[in-house]
């Protein structure tokens, strides 16, 4: 009988944007909606913002022993980024079972595991749809 392999699902989430990390046993691939990871995020800080949790578990764990497939939808590229940085974080903490990378991942930035709960407000309705949440009128005194 062949051997279970030990699979991982965990998500992020970051304003709109929703991600879902696979993570399972393979030779260190990292893709975001099916593309390598530098060729799907054209921003660097993107980029660098979506490699943070596989260069900090570098040398706490083996990175290079898992594959990492990441489903990212909605928000915009920043949003996506942020969401997919939270869903492999914690995908690797689980996998890994490393009390030691959480500490290194919360020690480096504490939201990294955690979703951003902070959410757009609702604009006005359609007459006023053009101007924010918070915007009024404008007085005047003369």
């Amino acid at each position: 009988m062949q051997e279970l392999q030990r699979v991982v699902v965990a998500s992020g989430k970051r304003k709109t944007a929703i991600a879902r990390a696979v993570i399972t046993p393979g030779k260190g691939r990292y893709r975001v909606n099916g593309k390598i990871v530098h060729f799907y995020a054209q921003n660097e800080l993107a980029r660098i913002k979506m490699l943070e949790p596989i260069i900090l578990a570098r040398g706490i764990v083996p990175v290079d022993e898992v594959d990492i497939d990441v489903s990212v939808r909605g928000g915009g590229f920043m949003g996506q980024a942020n969401a997919v940085r939270a869903a492999v974080a914690k995908g690797l903490v689980e996998y890994f079972q490393s009390e030691q990378l959480r500490k290194v991942y919360e020690l480096f930035d504490p939201w990294m595991l955690k979703d951003d709960p902070r959410r757009t407000l609702p604009h006005h309705g359609p007459t006023r749809s053009h101007r924010g949440p918070r915007a009024r009128r404008q007085t005047s005194y003369r």
